[in-house]
């Protein structure tokens, strides 16, 4: 029952699918990593370009931003890292001649992994109103259309500046530092679909958005606990900290709707026995209902405080605020209420407060199934009042770890890319520049697709990305994208958000991290630079490309941002733009001087491995809180109520796929085997809901506005998922999660817990719907 896609684009919705796999990396994964590398680059570049991933003197890797330990393998990089490199270093090239055989709604009718096979972008291309296909455009005209819609503008604050993880602290730093020169806080990030629910519950609790451990915090642990998150394909490098960890006699607890490979067993491609046995991880697997997080650590709370000498009082009369009226609510919570919201047995939950008392040292890791709920703000403060009670932050080999994905996603927001800067950034700015920024907050990412599709935003610039297939409500979304005057995008590849345009469109191509990065100087001679990035840990490091660039016409983002200040800003600018162009020592010695813990930022990034940032709690058991300590918090615990015949839906990434950017059409730990548009349910579910394996069905997505939001066309594959659970691959679902389904406080999209139905999809576009239970 596949639906034909257009020539050349492979179908997508008729996967083969085998038992799911219960071991992760091993001689499949190396073998599968090298096949890839070579169809993109060839056997000599692979070499030559995978042996500088993650490199004290090389680049970092533009996947995900797990940090690199001091003593490094040779090849420090796992598959789904070298796949990212070999889509950035490939030899495929997209030229003006691919465009003038491509229209705009040719491409707009193609796959998002198509378009990213197409290869490198190597020209700035421009769609005049009106248009049907990009044309190649200079540089110099390029940012004269900018100039000319920005200048047009109301107000600065009708442009939107979105940034993506994969931007340097130098690009970041320069993009902001535009932003509010110009006049506008308008710098949504992919921050605000992810991790922006850690940021919030962390900076009131602890008083720094950020995780407190580095890597030796977890080889020192006692006891880890992995919740809503999947390392073996979100970050493969994660599972060789895990092993050492177990290796120093660590238990692991994972927590999650469905069983995950490398949560299960590792087999470490870098040694003989994990190539031939690996190591089994996870020591207790809870197999919790979706958005169920909040109400099992409310419940191991009130076991703690029930049990004499568990909690670490000395810490909390030291250390902390609001005791009293945390465990009033923590005292309050109930078996019966936990186990409906957690799918778990009372055993279980035993089993699991048994191994956290025995522990003195426990770090919780979490990722996007903690962070994209209604209610993901308080279960992650539920997760800090967990670790407060027995005086887990502050202590070596216990803490806060919040897993983030895009490679430089935290130093973006430690650069300033934020819509509600704190003022004493601003501060910072003004002494440095000599302009005094503005302090109205500004648009989210949520936010900025409401301005633009009410027409209060006109102007939409990314620096890097794909911001339409990674927002929630596709439809929505697109429409919003439409409305613009102008969509601007610097990109490496072809992407989704290039062809949903607004009136006039520019693609500016840039340099990839692989790349060499060539500055002229004043005295007319080239110049290598290189840029920083800052690690899920807060270890901050230099990255330097070896690669020539894949053309002549590419531009680095640091180049792009200065050479578009220059003619936005014209004459107005106090800021030295051309003299950061030339020379990204200069951007540091300024970011030295604006951004703490950056102090002599250029000697200190030239030294192999770079440095840590400081972080109060952790260093000193300080916490820059508005009390003054560490926060407990208490709140109502929320679940989501799932209805009669319906599921709880979550997104999630298949082991071929980095965020939007798609490397296959397989997900190998999942048995599942040449397409994407499948639909993950509970074996008993699929019985009652009246489907079966290899059904093709819609989804149909509920909510409260009463809006029908529709994904079509989905093989049923049944799964061992969590009962009344299910599970599809985004960006495919986007369209299902609502845009004003957000978390409270953070505004993230809630992408993990969405009501569904599932209807008969039929070809010609109707659907009947399945057979239900008698209370639908």
């Amino acid at each position: 029952m596949a639906t034909k896609p257009p020539k050349g684009d492979p179908v997508q919705d008729a996967p083969q699918v085998t038992e799911p796999k219960h071991a992760a990396a091993g001689l499949l994964a190396i073998g599968h990593t090298l096949r890839i590398a070579q169809q993109q680059m060839g056997v000599k570049r692979t070499a030559l370009t995978l042996l500088r991933v993650n490199q004290k003197d090389g680049f970092d890797c533009p996947g995900c931003a797990w940090p690199e330990p001091d003593h490094r393998h040779r090849a420090e990089f796992c598959e789904n890292g070298a796949k990212a490199v070999a889509e950035e270093a490939t030899l495929r090239r997209v030229t003006p001649e691919f465009f003038a055989a491509h229209s705009v709604a040719d491409l707009a009718g193609r796959s998002g992994y198509w378009l990213g096979q197409q290869g490198r972008l190597t020209h700035p291309m421009y769609l005049p109103e009106g248009g049907d296909h990009y044309e190649p455009v200079t540089w110099e005209r390029a940012f004269d259309i900018i100039a000319e819609e920005v200048n047009a503008l109301g107000s600065p604050d009708e442009a939107v500046f979105y940034t993506s993880g994969r931007t340097s602290n130098e690009a970041a730093f320069l993009y902001q530092l535009f932003a509010r020169e110009l006049g506008t806080n308008n710098l949504p990030d992919c921050s605000n679909m992810c991790h922006e629910s850690s940021g919030s519950a962390l900076s009131e609790t602890i008083g720094i958005g950020k995780g407190s451990v580095l890597l030796e915090d977890l080889y020192q642990a006692d006891l880890i606990i992995v919740a809503g998150q999947n390392p073996g394909t979100n970050h493969p490098r994660m599972l060789s900290a895990l092993e050492k960890a177990k290796a120093n006699g660590a238990r692991i607890i994972s927590v999650n709707p469905l069983p995950e490979a490398g949560l299960e067993r590792f087999k470490n491609p870098q040694t003989p026995q994990g190539l031939l046995q690996g190591a089994a991880l996870t020591d207790l697997f809870l197999q919790i209902r979706i958005g169920g997080d909040q109400a099992l650590f409310r419940l191991l709370n009130k076991l703690i405080l029930d049990t004499d000498g568990a909690v670490d009082e000395e810490f909390v009369h030291a250390h902390t605020h609001g005791f009293e009226e945390f465990a009033q609510a923590a005292r309050s919570a109930g078996w019966e209420e936990t186990l409906r919201a957690t799918g778990l047995t009372r055993k279980e939950i035993e089993e699991t407060l048994a191994m956290v008392l025995a522990s003195k040292r426990t770090v919780v890791c979490w990722a996007m199934g903690l962070t994209q709920h209604k209610h993901s703000v308080p279960t992650i403060r539920e997760v800090v009042n967990f670790l407060l009670l027995r005086g887990n932050i502050g202590r070596p080999g216990a803490g806060v770890c919040p897993v983030r994905g895009h490679s430089n996603v935290q130093g973006d927001r430690t650069m300033g890319i934020f819509e509600r800067p704190a003022p004493a950034f601003l501060d910072a700015l003004e002494k440095e520049f000599g302009f005094a920024p503005p302090r109205e907050h500004g648009l989210d990412v949520v936010r900025a697709i409401r301005a633009l599709r009410d027409g209060d935003a006109k102007v939409f610039f990314a620096m890097g990305g794909n911001f339409v297939s990674a927002s929630p409500d596709t439809e929505v979304t697109e429409a919003a994208m439409r409305r613009a005057r102008l969509t601007v995008h610097v990109s490496t590849k072809l992407n989704r958000s290039h062809v949903v345009t607004g009136a006039r469109a520019l693609i500016l191509p840039t340099l990839g991290r692989t790349e060499r990065d060539l500055q002229i100087g004043p005295n007319g001679k080239s110049t290598a630079q290189f840029v920083t990035v800052e690690d899920s840990m807060g270890m901050v490091h230099a990255s330097r490309g070896r690669l020539a660039p894949a053309g002549p016409h590419l531009r680095s983002e640091p180049a792009i941002v200065c050479g578009l200040a220059r003619r936005v800003l014209g004459d107005d600018t106090v800021v030295p733009w051309e003299e950061f162009e030339r020379d990204y020592a200069a951007i540091r010695d300024r970011i030295a001087r604006v951004v703490p813990g950056f102090e002599d930022f250029n000697a200190r990034v030239a030294r192999p491995g770079g440095f840590a940032l400081p972080h109060a709690p952790r260093d000193e058991r300080r916490f820059p809180t508005a009390t003054g300590r560490a926060n407990f918090t208490a709140a109502l615990v929320e679940y989501p109520e799932l209805p009669e015949g319906r599921l709880l839906l979550q997104t999630l990434r298949s082991h071929d796929q980095y965020n939007t950017t798609i490397y296959g059409l397989d997900d190998r730990y999942r048995g599942i085997t040449g397409g994407r548009r499948v639909v993950l349910v509970n074996p008993e579910d699929a019985r009652a809901l009246g489907t079966a394996e290899g059904a093709y069905v819609d989804l149909v997505s509920e909510w409260k506005d009463g809006v029908e939001r529709r994904a079509p066309g989905f093989r049923v594959v049944v799964y061992p998922t969590a009962r009344g659970c299910a599970a599809a691959y985004y960006p495919e679902t986007n369209v299902l999660v609502p845009l004003d389904a957000t978390a409270d406080t953070s505004n993230t999209p809630a992408s993990k817990s969405i009501v569904v139905r599932l209807e008969e999809h039929r070809e010609d576009g109707a659907a009947s719907r399945l057979e239900q239970s008698a209370a639908d």
